[in-house]
Formats: C-alpha cells, sequence, structure tokens
C-alpha cells in the first residue's frame, strides 16, 4: 500500500491542479488540512476524480474496484464535502471539488477551533496566490437602493433579478462568520444569509448544509442583507451559481482585499461611489457603513477610489443624500462570463500563463 505521506502529495496536486489552485506553503499548514480533512483512503480515491461529473461506473474502470463497491464511497464522501454530486434525474454524477471555494465551504456545519486555526493561517497565503490572476471567483454588485435610476443596469448587476431566475434556492450560514464565532471574534450580523442557486443547492439541501428556500424569503434575506451592511458578492458569472453576503469584518476575501494597498484593483465591480462635497456635512455615517475602509472623514467625506468595491452600502443611508453610485467609464467595466464553467476556465488559463 501507497506509504501516507505520498497519498496525501499526490492529493495535494490534484487540487493544485483544479481552477482555483491549492498552493503550497512554506510550514506546510495546508497538509495538515488535508489530514484533518480526508482519511488516507479518501485522499487516495479524490485525485481519480475530474472537474466533470462522471458516473460510477466511467470512475471505477480507472481503479481497481467495481462500481459496486466504489459507489457507497464516493457517496460518502460527497456527504462529507470532500467532492461534489450531482443529480439530474436518475442520473447521479461525482466531480472533483476545488478546495475554495468548495470544500472549505462544505465544512460549514463541522468546523472546529483548531481546523479554523489552520484555516486562518492558509488562506491568507492561498488569497496572495489567487489575486495574481486577473479573474476572480466572485464579483461585487450594488444593493439595490444604491442602483443610479439613470443608467441602464444588466439583469445580472441586480442581486433581486438574479435571485428571481433561479428554480432552486438554499440559505445557508455565512462560514466566514460562523468560523469567527467558533474562536469567540467576530459580529453580530445575521448568519443563515448565503444563498445558493441550481446544482449546488440540491447539495446544499442533500448534505444538510443549508436550507431550501422560496424566492420572497431569498428577497428578504438580501433586504436584510443591506440593513446590516453587507456586500453582495455573487459568482462571477451572467448566470450566478449563488449569492454571498459578507462583511468587512469576518469575510475571508474582504479581509484579504483590505491588506492590499489598492483593493479595487483585484474586484470585479462596475461601480464606485462618489461624494457631493457641497452636500456632506461629514457626519460619519459613511464611514460606518463601508466594509472596505475606503471613506475618510477630512473636512468633509473623502472616498479612495483605490479602495471602494462598489457595494452601495454607503449610498441609501446618507441623511444628505450626498453620497451616489457611479458607473465606471467603459474601459474599465467588466462583463462576467455567460456560466460559471467559463469563468473557471479562464481562471485556469490564467493561472497556466502566469
Amino acid at each position: 500500500m501507497e506509504k501516507e505521506p505520498s497519498i496525501y502529495e499526490a492529493l495535494a496536486a490534484h487540487l493544485d491542479r483544479l481552477p482555483a489552485g491549492f498552493p503550497r506553503t512554506p510550514d506546510g499548514v495546508e497538509m495538515r488540512i488535508l489530514r484533518r480533512l480526508f482519511t488516507p483512503a479518501e485522499a487516495a480515491l479524490a485525485p481519480l476524480l475530474t472537474v466533470k461529473p462522471e458516473s460510477v461506473e466511467a470512475i471505477a474502470a480507472r481503479t481497481a474496484k467495481p462500481a459496486d463497491e466504489l459507489g457507497p464511497e464516493l457517496e460518502a464522501m460527497a456527504r462529507k464535502g470532500l467532492i461534489f454530486r450531482y443529480r439530474k434525474g436518475d442520473q447521479v454524477g461525482y466531480m472533483a471539488a476545488q478546495f475554495v471555494v468548495g470544500i472549505w465551504e462544505y465544512h460549514v456545519n463541522d468546523l472546529d477551533p483548531e481546523l479554523v486555526k489552520d484555516l486562518n493561517e492558509y488562506l491568507p497565503y492561498f488569497f496572495d496566490q489567487s489575486i495574481k490572476v486577473k479573474t476572480p471567483q466572485l464579483r461585487t454588485v450594488p444593493i439595490s437602493r444604491a442602483l443610479p435610476v439613470e443608467q441602464e443596469i444588466m439583469d445580472y448587476e441586480k442581486a433581486r433579478e438574479i435571485i428571481m431566475q433561479q428554480k432552486e434556492l438554499v440559505v445557508a450560514p455565512c462560514i466566514c462568520r460562523k468560523e469567527r464565532q467558533i474562536m469567540g471574534e467576530g459580529c453580530n450580523r445575521p448568519l443563515e444569509s448565503c444563498l445558493i442557486f441550481g446544482a449546488g443547492a440540491q447539495y446544499y439541501a442533500e448534505n444538510g448544509l443549508g436550507r431550501p428556500i422560496d424566492h420572497q424569503e431569498a428577497l428578504r434575506i438580501v433586504d436584510e442583507a443591506e440593513k446590516n451592511g453587507l456586500v453582495l458578492q455573487p459568482s462571477n458569472s451572467q448566470k450566478a451559481v449563488n449569492i454571498c453576503t459578507c462583511c468587512g469584518c469576518c469575510c475571508q476575501i474582504l479581509k484579504n482585499l483590505k491588506r492590499l494597498p489598492n483593493p479595487a484593483e483585484h474586484v470585479a465591480s462596475n461601480y464606485y461611489a462618489t461624494i457631493d462635497q457641497d452636500l456632506c456635512t461629514a457626519c460619519g455615517v459613511c464611514v460606518e457603513r463601508c466594509q472596505m475602509d475606503a471613506i475618510e472623514i477630512e473636512a468633509t467625506a473623502q472616498i479612495q477610489r483605490n479602495r471602494c468595491i462598489g457595494c452601495g452600502l454607503c449610498v441609501p443611508t446618507c441623511p444628505e443624500d450626498a453620497v451616489s453610485l457611479m458607473a465606471k467609464p467603459e474601459g474599465e467595466r467588466c462583463t462576467p462570463p455567460t456560466h460559471f464553467h467559463e469563468t473557471y476556465k479562464k481562471i485556469a488559463i490564467e493561472r497556466s500563463a502566469g
């Protein structure tokens, strides 16, 4: 039997071949994480899966195991959040899951302090490697009350339109706020607030990671997110597969973005906030609402364009109506890929070129 260390090395290499990658660190914290999540048998099986859903029989053809023995093992791994399960009618397919976004989020129900500690050591390194590619996995859309009414807004820029286009919806706990709670930190913003759609919604519901909801409840969730000052981050595709609702104190993406001198350069967003200096009274409400530390008070409020990600949280709460959201110039705007499969393909190409 293959020695355990080489099994996990092969698993790490497999995860790094997936579009989002799994970069190695000098001290090997990522290997500790893999050993926490995967048994040796699971670690040996995971690299046999591809980025496309396949039947048990197709996967069994690459192993020495018969399909009737392999099937329960794959289902058990899917239940543990180590691989992804896709159902269409009576057909069941299994495919590789990326580490982030994927395996990590699928463990929202079984976090413990040691795992969270290791993840928080690893994720800044993961993030620093991820921003070397141009295409992010998530993008930022404005909250509904901040959308400029005089401009034509594409449906994929409107959270409410994204929701109404879905057939299957699930709400799940925010893993970032949950991990902070486990460590005795974080905030008191809503925990059950991340929306999952389509095949992901089915996976979340079957695995007990979230609960099915209807469109009206989903709309109430994004309204509540707006009230609580949460940034709306759907998947970076026109056909969205999820919407995360993120705070600057817990969200791994926003926290790591804030470490950068120019976070706006690394965010897929088509808007930025601006302040009418004649109307501003320097009350500071916008500073409290901003999740990116993009606003400072001098004689009046000043927005640092290189830090503003266009979420619009500062717009509706300004008592003087001094804040508005502006569309970026045409040359700075980005059109998300049509489908998330295209997003992953772009990420993979950019990683290989870099």
